[in-house]
């Protein structure tokens, strides 16, 4: 008997496939209320639980087409078959049949953290204040260091000995462990918001937005 699901996604379910899309051209809805992906290089997973609830398996080959297809209409139906996946609006409709899930780069286990080893909050002012200058500035380098009574953040370019930098001091009486680690900016893929950050003593770094139920998990390079 074919499963039949019918909804229709909020523009916050919306918004995050579209962040998700980011990441990864593909994505496997699984049943359940729990979104997943991951880049191609496994270096940034990503994990957010939405309003609503899916009873089949969605494989999606190309999200940033799937989204194009739901924004052709106006708070459209979704009726979701085993195989396809019906978008409506009454009058018009687009069948969109799934991909061979083989086929798609997904995440296969669940990221274990480790204990973390740093933790702070990262206010999206501050945020966007670091990812600007990095833009300007034309540097791939975002670096998270503690030490010496501080902990900032600084975007440079290490491969450059006069590389041009910006800093922005996050804690002036930080008294936590040193720390030193790198992200590339560019894996910096995150939904406009403020965050929790973990950072750990391995490779493993953890985003947590304050307002969603959204988390990014990121290969951090260790200094």
């Amino acid at each position: 008997m074919t499963t039949v699901t019918k909804m229709r996604l909020t523009k916050e379910t919306y918004n995050i496939l579209k962040n998700f899309a980011a990441i990864n051209s593909n994505i496997l809805i699984n049943p359940g209320n729990v979104l997943k992906t991951m880049s191609a290089g496994k270096n940034i997973y990503a994990e957010a639980t939405v309003a609503e609830d899916f009873d089949v398996a969605v494989p999606i080959w190309d999200l940033n087409k799937f989204l194009g297809v739901i924004s052709m209409f106006a708070n459209p139906d979704l009726e979701f078959h085993d195989t396809h996946v019906i978008i409506s609006n009454g009058r018009s409709s687009v069948t969109y049949f799934y991909s061979e899930p083989t086929l798609l780069t997904v995440p296969t286990r669940e990221v274990k953290m480790p204990k973390t080893a740093v933790k702070f909050d990262l206010d999206e002012k501050d945020l966007n204040e670091v990812l600007k200058a990095a833009n300007i500035l034309q540097v791939s380098d975002f670096n998270l260091v503690g030490g010496d009574g501080k902990f900032v953040i600084t975007v440079d370019d290490s491969s450059q000995s006069t590389s041009n930098s910006f800093e922005i001091v996050l804690d002036d009486n930080y008294g936590g462990p040193d720390f030193e680690g790198t992200i590339n900016v560019s894996e910096i893929k995150f939904i406009p918001g403020s965050y929790t950050v973990e950072l750990t003593d391995t490779i493993i770094s953890k985003f947590t937005h304050k307002t969603l139920n959204l988390s990014y998990f990121v290969a951090i390079k260790r200094g």
